[in-house]
């Protein structure tokens, strides 16, 4: 039997140095999960081959879509 353990993203986010250089902290069947420092905008892009989803441990980030805008801030998140 494998033991896992949590993954403190707040921790693993503090180790990235440079903006807009997300790392893979961990990996579930195909997908990964990856933390990121940003500011500032980012062009707008799409990924054809894959979904994306954002968790915000700080601060709050504005994403513009086709047909609007969603803001996300630091809190829990819940799926469903």
């Amino acid at each position: 039997m494998t033991i896992r353990t949590a993954i403190d993203l707040r921790e693993r986010a503090s180790r990235v140095p440079e903006l807009w250089t997300p790392r893979v902290v961990a990996e579930l069947n195909d997908y990964q999960f990856k933390v990121a420092r940003v500011e500032g905008e980012f062009v707008w892009h799409r990924h054809d081959d894959t979904d994306e989803a954002f968790l915000v441990l700080e601060g709050e980030l504005a994403i513009e879509l086709r047909d609007g805008e969603v803001r996300l801030r630091a809190g829990p998140c819940v799926g469903g």
